[in-house]
């Protein structure tokens, strides 16, 4: 079966919330998701070779690079600076335009300035406030870290930091004994695994990162870790109720930012999938875009939060997770 215009039509009903005047995906969503949808359109596009809507590139670029805490994709969070990055990593594999890897690596040194030794290293989330040292921030820093490495002829400093992070992320205990990520860490000096919630997106983002230290450092452990998170959060009986991919409090209380997670999980799942000479993760790629396509879509390529149906409704979220998961089949 070819998904390829399945995955068109999801990359147009996507285009259809984008707002010219602002360079935004429904600009009264969260600022994040817009970069996410950047990264999913980006890999669509490196997927397919489709490149019809290259020109929302740097649209969106210009426009959103100047709009936040002076400028280059600053935010009061270290991971919204984050995402936004690694889709301009992604521009650069597209494009080979190197000034996208500039504006990324701003985007690295600046999360760097909030990496101290409360918990014994680690990145602050929550910026100047610095109250909370949790999974996805370190994860996404970490990636990004060894992706601008592998793209850096000659560069070391970032590939010592990256492993630093490695280390730390590793020692850190939110990586728990079941084999999946707990949110962070309690903030209460004794900066323990705090038990929060196994997003998606937390399983999702550190599989993307191990594969791109794996590629700088050739350590075979690497992909050893991340098999198992990928495996362990692929047959949960929770994560993946009758092998389709579904986020803690889905069905319930569903707030802005929870439709982006599974699309961020599949889209790193698939970066570890195409790494591993086995492909073990091709066939639950299939079923999940198998089971999109039959329950989740209405008759206007518009998806729903829900991969095992029923369509609910769609938004900029929850269709850039569309895109994602058909990107992943391609």
């Amino acid at each position: 079966m070819s998904f390829a215009p399945a995955a068109r039509a999801a990359v147009d009903a996507m285009m259809g919330f984008y707002d010219r005047p602002s360079g935004r995906w429904e600009p009264d969503r969260p600022w994040w998701q817009s970069g996410n949808a950047l990264q999913a359109l980006l890999d669509y596009m490196l997927r397919s070779g489709d490149t019809e809507y290259l020109w929302a590139l740097d649209h969106t670029v210009e426009i959103q690079r100047r709009v936040y805490m002076g400028g280059e994709f600053r935010s009061d969070s270290t991971d919204d600076t984050a995402w936004w990055a690694l889709a301009l990593v992604r521009a650069y594999d597209l494009t080979g335009r190197s000034r996208y890897l500039d504006i990324a690596r701003t985007g690295a040194e600046w999360i760097g300035t909030y990496w101290d030794d409360t918990c014994s290293g680690g990145v602050w989330w929550d910026v100047p406030q610095k109250t909370y040292k949790c999974a996805i921030s370190n994860e996404l820093y970490l990636k990004l870290l060894a992706a601008l490495h592998n793209r850096t002829p000659g560069d070391t400093a970032g590939l010592d930091r990256a492993l630093e992070t490695w280390r730390w992320f590793r020692a850190s205990g939110m990586l728990n004994d079941a084999g999946l990520v707990n949110d962070g860490l309690t903030q209460d000096g004794r900066c323990l695994n705090n038990g929060g919630e196994t997003w998606t997106y937390n399983q999702g983002v550190i599989l993307g990162a191990l594969v791109e230290l794996h590629r700088a450092t050739g350590d075979d452990e690497l992909l050893g870790v991340a098999r198992r998170i990928a495996t362990a959060t692929t047959t949960s009986a929770r994560l993946s109720p009758g092998g389709i991919l579904t986020e803690p409090g889905e069905k319930t209380a569903v707030g802005d930012d929870l439709p982006s997670f599974k699309g961020i999980f599949v889209r790193n799942l698939d970066e570890l999938d195409r790494a591993l000479p086995d492909r073990p993760y091709r066939a639950y790629l299939v079923r999940q875009a198998e089971s999109a396509l039959a329950f989740a879509r209405d008759d206007r390529n518009r998806y729903g939060l829900h991969w095992a149906g029923p369509f609910d409704r769609s938004d900029t979220a929850r269709q850039a997770s569309a895109v994602d998961l058909l990107a992943t089949v391609l």
